[in-house]
């Protein structure tokens, strides 16, 4: 297979940005999910502005120039709220990588993760608000992180330790390599990072298959076709076009994947393990050009999945779409603890599961 996509979203919840090369760092990809947004609700508490309660988010395109984020935003027809106003019309411009000193601190918990924040305050907070019609506030994660809670490569079979794995004999795997060296205990976890979030959900990536992107479109009337970026991944990996037609992508194949290699156009090689699924909600219905659910069958895309892709038994509810990955312990990382990745790299499964994961969360 190769790349064909990578997205990141330096701020969490607004449109993804394309990008053609990327680092992959153990907490997130390079400046993905490093801010963001929280509503300020009556009583003076905050609500996390993520795409499923806030559909508007997807009218906030941003890019990259230099060591900022430039945010736009994008008026739809018809206008989310009138009248308008005069920043929807207008550039933000947020450092990359702002100071935190001297900044006051809120609590944000994602999926049961904490962290403690940075407020950006003004003009951010402004900005932010005029464009949203209601009171909004700007956080940066900066020297903070959030804990892995599930699904750690750590704690899966394929990365366990020799003795470890001889406690949990018990054939999950149709084949299994030899033991990775180089995995250590809890504090070396946290001392390198490796246990660590931004402000993504679950996982610091999300891969994603175009085989399985067509099976979506092909529930759509015909010439409709889905869009990824509904499904908000970071890796989107296809067919390579030069591989022989019994090479075939199959929808859904990668229910069953547990290890990625990419390999470089340098012969670099880079491991991923994927540990768990990821189950998806109605963010999935959201138009990107309107900001709102979309109408007609793709607004429904959500329930069509639920017919056939609810495949995972900790997550019944939920249909099913891409995996959940970490940089693998003991892989190839560069000196500051990354690896580079490009759209075009090759990318092939080295191991595969026998099973579908399900999804558990970590006992109270």
């Amino acid at each position: 297979m190769k790349i064909t996509e990578l997205y990141i979203y330096p701020i969490k919840s607004l449109a993804p940005l394309s990008v053609p090369h990327t680092r992959l760092r153990r907490e997130s990809v390079e400046h993905d999910r490093r801010f963001m947004l929280l509503k300020v609700q009556p009583d003076g508490k905050y609500k996390n502005i993520q795409i499923p309660n806030f559909p508007e988010c997807a009218l906030f395109h941003q890019r990259i120039d230099g060591d900022e984020i430039v945010v736009t935003y994008h008026v739809p027809s018809p206008p989310i709220f009138t009248p308008e106003v005069s920043e929807q019309y207008t550039a933000l411009r947020v450092p990359l990588s702002p100071k935190i000193e001297g900044r006051d601190l809120v609590d944000v918990s994602i999926c049961g993760s904490h962290t403690i924040a940075y407020r950006m305050g003004n003009p951010y907070d402004r900005w932010f608000t005029a464009c949203f019609g209601y009171e909004v506030i700007l956080v940066y994660i900066g020297d903070q992180g959030r804990d892995v809670l599930a699904h750690r490569p750590s704690e899966h079979y394929l990365w366990r330790q020799p003795q470890q794995r001889q406690q949990k004999q018990g054939g999950w795997f149709s084949a299994i390599s030899t033991y990775i060296p180089g995995l250590g205990g809890g504090d070396e976890r946290k001392e390198n990072g490796s246990d660590q979030l931004t402000f993504n959900e679950n996982a610091p990536f999300l891969v994603t298959s175009m085989a399985s992107l067509h099976d979506v479109s092909k529930r759509l009337p015909e010439g409709e076709e889905m869009d990824m970026r509904r499904f908000r991944p970071n890796i989107v990996v296809d067919k390579d076009p030069q591989a022989p037609e019994t090479e075939e992508l199959e929808a859904w194949d990668e229910d069953y994947w547990a290890e990625l290699i990419v390999t470089r156009s340098t012969g670099e090689e880079h491991r991923l393990a994927l540990t768990a699924n990821c189950g998806r909600c109605i963010s999935i219905n959201v138009d990107y050009d309107t900001g709102r659910p979309s109408k007609g069958e793709p607004g429904i895309v959500l329930k069509k999945l639920m017919a056939d892709r609810r495949v995972d038994k900790g997550n019944k509810y939920a249909p099913i779409f891409g995996r959940y990955a970490f940089l693998a312990p003991g892989g190839n990382l560069g000196g500051d603890g990354d690896v580079e990745i490009a759209v075009g790299d090759e990318i092939r499964v080295t191991k595969r599961l026998d099973y579908r994961d399900t999804w558990t969360w970590p006992k109270e």
